[in-house]
């Protein structure tokens, strides 16, 4: 028998989607049998690999660190409105980070006498039949759909699919009745194929030779120019193109709450990383006279630092420079040009304008700017190289530091790695209150080499490394950099059980400094000398002592003892104690393919 189930499921296939992170309910009895046809059809095999996830928001971090890696959408599938609901922060994630990914969700049964195969026959059936189930998300997906019928199955699946591929690139709904998957179809419905090469993505646009002429021309003319970028490295092929734009110009380039590697870190002109916290945008912001604002959501906060008034700034977004698309509510940079524009395009256009328009004169202004932005970058390093190398005074009584703590891994991984290098690790970054310090100390140089979830829900790095080591990748080690509340928030209990199914080893580092950073950081931002300046992060509850969980037996437990833990920097010597600790992690990736969490007890809040 073949219903809608087996149309939607080969459709995915078809349509290049390998991979289903599942959290199955009582919506899917067709899809489970069609799956098991095909199993008993098909040698034991599905068309798609079925990765079982035991927690919604897992499932689609999950999803999103596999598309984040291969550029390619995953597809999740979760029930009826409370797994819709239990998505929670992800759907902000794949939103704000631009990532496609396909989300369906079953429904309620619309019928209750039994007339139809899919009738309503449990209590739950009722409760969960809401009037706008889609409406949970809406607001956050590129495009939500109905499927009637299995006759258009896959017209509504590669419609989404064109949907969440095309610029600004993001997350798709679907959504369908428990009668209507239930459908009987024929088999030439299964076998009948919809060429994805009908349903192209739409094509990218370049930037306009007006536009990439002003910008260039602006750039050459500059005295002080400066690049701000944010999630351009999300695509990989505008690293080289942006390091070639900054390199023939000396323009100094920050990078503002990035995504992903803007340039490499050894680039001479890179001259900062800023999370916007407080006073920590570049010096470089208020003296620029030309700014270049590349892929991002947040390049300034105008009532903190904003750049000069008389600044000439150009902004280039891929797809929705106006944020309205991605439904940014109240969004605004005073700007010259704003451009949508894919990022390669725009900067391939920027660059042979810059060739053609770069005259002789010219070169003396801009050698002395490389050369001092040179010596800024040097100096930017020596400090970090201090940072790392200043222990506690006292090494048994005294508590590391975080760049302590990476300075140690990122030497470990270039000792024990097959490539002595970084060259072949992924970084997943979602250190919060702590974020420029490992794009800065782990010195990421490959395009793709450290990412974020691009939005601000925490729990999305744990469950992302499982999917980014199902995406088959070269990687020879992915690590997870996590705060100790992310940690909590990543569901722990869930995202190392299914590291362990389905055999995906990745290294955790938690950053323990007892409990949430960022509330205490916001509250001292708007009182700094109130009643709460004077309070321990107990007493602010806001604090996860004085019995802090122990992050790194979470895993252990959840993985029933394959995953390796140890909790770090509370007792002993702390240089001693870290490096032998992260050495032995790295170890246990790398030789014994087991999933490794140091616990890294830091000063606390």
């Amino acid at each position: 028998m073949y219903t809608t189930s087996s149309v939607f499921l080969q459709s995915l296939a078809n349509a290049g989607i390998t991979h289903i992170f599942a959290n199955w309910g009582s919506d899917h009895p067709a899809l489970l049998e069609d799956l098991q046809r095909q199993r008993a059809e098909g040698n034991g095999k599905t068309g798609c690999q079925i990765v079982t996830c035991p927690n919604e928001m897992v499932a689609l971090s999950c999803a999103q660190g596999f598309a984040q890696v291969t550029g390619k959408p995953a597809a999740v599938i979760i029930h009826v409105d409370v797994g819709t609901q239990a998505l929670a922060g992800a759907i902000h994630n794949v939103d704000r980070g631009r990532t496609p990914v396909i989300i369906y969700a079953g429904a309620s049964p619309f019928s209750s006498l039994g007339e139809m195969r899919g009738s309503r026959n449990e209590w739950i059936g009722s409760l969960q039949d809401i009037p706008d189930q889609a409406a949970i998300v809406r607001q956050y997906m590129r495009y939500t759909s109905q499927i009637d019928s299995g006759k258009v199955a896959a017209h509504v699946l590669q419609r989404a699919l064109q949907i969440a591929t095309s610029h600004p690139k993001g997350p798709v709904y679907l959504w369908s009745r428990r009668e209507v998957m239930e459908e009987e179809v024929d088999l030439s419905a299964v076998q009948a194929k919809v060429s994805s090469a009908k349903w192209p993505s739409i094509e990218p646009t370049a930037l306009s030779e007006k536009a990439a002429t002003t910008i260039a021309t602006a750039l050459i003319k500059a005295q002080s120019p400066l690049i701000i970028a944010s999630h351009s490295g999300r695509d990989p092929k505008s690293v080289p193109l942006l390091t070639k734009l900054s390199g023939t110009l000396a323009i100094p380039v920050v990078t503002a709450c990035p995504s992903a590697v803007a340039v490499p870190f050894s680039h001479p002109y890179l001259v900062g990383v800023t999370y916007l916290n407080g006073s920590s945008h570049s010096h470089h912001l208020a003296k620029a006279d030309v700014i270049l604002v590349l892929d991002s959501d947040v390049p300034w906060i105008p009532g903190i630092q904003p750049p000069h008034p008389d600044a000439r700034v150009f902004v280039v977004d891929s797809g929705d420079a106006l944020k309205t698309i991605s439904a940014v509510g109240h969004w605004h940079i005073d700007a010259e040009m704003m451009c949508n524009a894919d990022i390669v395009l725009a900067l391939e256009g920027i660059n042979a304008a810059v060739a053609t328009n770069l005259v002789a004169g010219s070169n003396d202004l801009v050698q002395q700017r490389g050369a001092d932005l040179a010596a800024e970058h040097d100096e930017w390093l020596r400090k970090l190289e201090q940072l790392e190398d200043s222990w506690p005074a006292n090494l048994e009584s005294g508590r590391a530091t975080l760049p302590n703590v990476l300075g140690v891994l990122r030497k470990s991984i270039e000792q024990q790695t097959p490539s002595r290098s970084l060259a072949r690790t992924l970084i997943l970054n979602e250190s919060i209150t702590n974020y420029p310090l490992p794009w800065i100390h782990m010195r990421t140089e490959a395009p793709g080499g450290q990412l974020t979830s691009g939005g601000s829900a925490l729990g999305w790095s744990l469950a992302a490394a499982v999917g980014a080591q199902l995406a088959g990748r070269d990687h020879e080690l992915i690590v997870s950099i996590v705060g100790d509340g992310s940690y909590m928030f990543g569901v722990p209990s869930s995202a190392f059980w299914i590291a362990r199914r389905y055999d995906t080893p990745f290294l955790t580092i938690v950053i323990n400094n007892g409990g949430w950073k960022a509330p205490r950081q916001s509250m001292l931002g708007c009182h700094p000398t109130g009643y709460g300046s004077r309070a321990s992060g107990e007493e602010l509850s806001v604090g996860f002592g004085p019995n802090s969980p122990d992050y790194s037996q979470i895993a252990v437990a959840a993985s029933s003892g394959w995953a390796w833990g140890k909790r770090v920097g509370a007792t002993g010597n702390v240089k001693e104690a870290f490096e032998d600790a992260i050495t032995e992690a790295i170890r246990v990736v790398l030789e014994e393919r087991r999933c490794a969490v140091v616990d890294c007890v830091l000063e606390s809040i």
